[in-house]
């Protein structure tokens, strides 16, 4: 709700700038204006958004953030809240909508794949982010891939595609499973603190960690998306069973979703999203505005335009998993684990 207007009552020796019947018809249009921002929010449509943990500090909530900031959910007619289940690792989104913690959430495609493979009726509904870019950074003395022989590395869940696109990327540079030893860790910031500790050798990380990383002297022997093409990395996804009876809750996040892509995208608009990132990641400014140009200039098709989901992206997180050793032939369609129809409801193509 906008602020009500700065006014200074009359005093003693000070005029007041309109008559008492104007004060009157002025606080009644006030109190009429206020009633009908409650009413609408009363009659807004509740929607439970989950997120991961180890995205609330991180550059992967993003669009949920200037979604919710700049009131684009609001404007749509939600009463949208951010919910951080416990436990809230990324394996466990799907179960938080199994629980009814959250009606929609955000989830890497792995887990999604590996829900819906043993039973959940979960399905991605709009992609977050396409093709993230982590950085290998490695403690100051180490200067090549080939120090990293015999250290020790903090992955991400080995079924998520953090860990195989740096795994892809270590082989690419001759260091090969079994050359190193393996810490799991989840969530960019967790990894961070334990390269700042002394305890990790070398993690991939997400931004803005590992732009503060380089800041404070660490090093960056590669980047992920050299070992990969391109992908689909989070999405948000919900039941089947739920969505078919909250199509218009969908819908209206949906395009509320897009609008806060596109608001992201506009260089008009760079000074609102720098102090979000800023305010959500706890991120210096300037920090905040390489990570944009790291996205933006060139483009590197790490944001959707619209929420907009890349089936054969989806697909080649199929190839990674069966690479892994995490799926089965016959492999299954990207299909299956996506309904793209409120989408389509959305405007989105």
């Amino acid at each position: 709700m906008p602020p009500f207007p700065s006014v200074i009552p009359a005093q003693a020796g000070i005029q007041a700038p309109f008559p008492p019947k104007c004060w009157l018809a002025f606080v009644l249009v006030l109190v009429m204006y206020a009633d009908k921002q409650f009413e609408a929010i009363a009659q807004a449509i509740p929607l439970r958004y989950g997120q991961a943990i180890s995205a609330a500090k991180s550059i992967f909530g993003l669009p949920i953030f200037v979604g919710e900031r700049e009131g684009f959910f609001r404007r749509e007619g939600l009463n949208f809240k951010i919910i951080i289940p416990i436990p809230g690792g990324s394996d466990k989104m799907i179960d938080a909508l199994h629980d009814d913690t959250v009606d929609i959430t955000h989830v890497a495609v792995p887990f999604l794949i590996r829900a819906a493979l043993n039973g959940s009726d979960a399905v991605a509904v709009a992609a977050e982010f396409t093709n993230p870019i982590y950085s290998l950074v490695v403690k100051p003395e180490i200067k090549s891939f080939a120090d990293l022989k015999g250290k020790l590395i903090g992955l991400a869940d080995e079924a998520g595609t953090i860990s195989i696109s740096t795994r892809r990327l270590l082989a690419k540079n001759d260091v090969n499973n079994g050359d190193f030893r393996v810490k799991i860790i989840e969530g960019t910031p967790t990894r961070w603190n334990c390269l700042k500790r002394g305890e990790c050798d070398a993690v991939p990380l997400g931004q803005p960690q590992d732009l503060i990383a380089q800041k404070e002297g660490f090093h960056v022997l590669g980047i992920s998306n050299d070992a990969v093409p391109d992908f689909l990395y989070t999405v948000t996804a919900v039941r089947k069973s739920w969505a078919e009876k909250k199509r218009q809750a969908i819908t209206r996040y949906l395009r509320g979703l897009g609008t806060a892509l596109k608001f992201i995208r506009d260089p008009a608009n760079r000074k609102s999203v720098v102090k979000t990132i800023v305010e959500t990641t706890d991120t210096p400014a300037d920090i905040a505005q390489q990570t944009l140009g790291l996205f933006f200039e060139p483009e590197r098709r790490v944001l959707p335009m619209q929420g907009e989901i890349n089936l054969g992206g989806l697909n080649q997180v199929i190839a990674f998993m069966a690479e892994a050793g995490l799926l089965k032939q016959p492999l299954p369609n990207p299909e299956r684990f996506v309904e793209l129809k409120y989408l389509q409801a959305a405007g989105v193509k």
